[in-house]
């Protein structure tokens, strides 16, 4: 990770706080929405909601180019429908950020 994980920000420590193990059931509605974002699993959720509300562009953007950050694939939702995995999420309006654990 980065060096200033040490000391998360005010907006970080708020985030994980409402960052909670959810259900697919629950995250279907907002995938139908198109608001839902796939969070990989190497990178730490909590950090992209951060990124994402406090309008961190750049770090946004390396993260969607690299693939790490995406709406939400079919595929993906199609797996998680059927497997039901471990998924933890966090809203950062408009968004709900989620990802897979375990």
């Amino acid at each position: 990770m980065t060096s200033n994980d040490a000391a998360h920000s005010p907006l970080y420590l708020s985030l994980l706080a409402e960052t909670a193990k959810i259900g697919w059931p629950e995250l279907e509605r907002f995938f139908a929405r198109g608001i839902l974002l796939h969070v990989a699993r190497d990178i730490d959720l909590v950090s992209v909601a951060e990124a994402i509300a406090s309008d961190d562009t750049a770090q946004v953007t390396q993260w969607l180019s690299a693939g790490l950050v995406e709406r939400m694939p079919s595929e993906t939702a199609a797996d998680f429908a059927a497997r039901d995995p471990n998924l933890w999420a966090v809203v950062v309006s408009p968004w709900v950020c989620v990802q897979e654990r375990g």
